[in-house]
């Protein structure tokens, strides 16, 4: 299992972290998943991941319905940064 963290910027976080699209991507990847948001109130949100296979998270990034969901979510994709425990 592959602990990583990702973080971006969203158009509304409220919307972000009610959206089922996370748990409908990654759930089904047996990937978990923590959401988070900056205290001070900016559209900056985070998640850390347990990543059973890295591969088919990178798959699923790259994907139609990766960036169909991010948009769904409001993510601006422009803004994802992904860190991979070493």
């Amino acid at each position: 299992m592959t602990t990583v963290i990702a973080y971006h910027d969203v158009d509304d976080v409220d919307h972000w972290l009610s959206s089922p699209k996370r748990e409908e991507v990654f759930g089904s990847l047996g990937i978990t998943v923590r959401t988070f948001v900056d205290p001070e109130g900016s559209k900056r949100t985070g998640l850390i991941m347990e990543v059973p296979d890295m591969a088919k998270l990178q798959e699923v990034m790259a994907s139609e319905a990766g960036a169909e969901a991010m948009k769904h979510d409001g993510v601006h994709a422009d803004t994802v940064v992904m860190l991979v425990e070493s």
